[in-house]
């Protein structure tokens, strides 16, 4: 869509790391190990007493633009808006990764509903983007 909403999704990035790197322990960066530490978080979060999945935003907004973040670096990826779903991060091999829906997913969900921003990364970088996933399914 424009540029600001650009520039916005990169002030979260640079906010999750900022925030979060210091109080992960890791090398915290836009890798899988971090991701794996910001899944822990948002459980970390959803267990928290009074918390409402329905009034964290600003959660989504800026985990979503990290977690966006790491699968576009991690799969060769780059933003791009899509009337239907919002921003999402398109994948070499012409489909599109929507990171905030994850992220909203998995704090209203959590882990125990099945839904995961780790497994979201891995397979988005190491299955999709690479055409593993259409091989499987096409039966190659």
């Amino acid at each position: 869509m424009d540029d600001e909403e650009l520039r916005q999704i990169q002030r979260n990035v640079d906010l999750a790391i900022e925030q979060l790197g210091p109080i992960s322990g890791l090398d915290f960066g836009l890798d899988e190990e971090s991701v794996a530490w910001v899944e822990g978080f948002i459980e970390r979060r959803r267990a928290q007493p009074g918390f409402d999945p329905d009034q964290a935003e600003g959660l989504v907004s800026v985990l979503g633009s990290y977690l966006g973040a790491c699968v576009a670096a991690g799969a060769g990826g780059h933003w791009q808006w899509h009337d239907d779903g919002g921003w999402g991060v398109a994948l070499p091999d012409g489909s599109t990764a929507f990171p905030f829906t994850k992220v909203r997913k998995q704090l209203r969900d959590g882990l125990e509903g099945g839904e995961s921003i780790a497994s979201f990364y891995r397979v988005a970088v190491e299955f999709i983007a690479t055409g593993r996933m259409r091989e499987a399914r096409d039966g190659g």
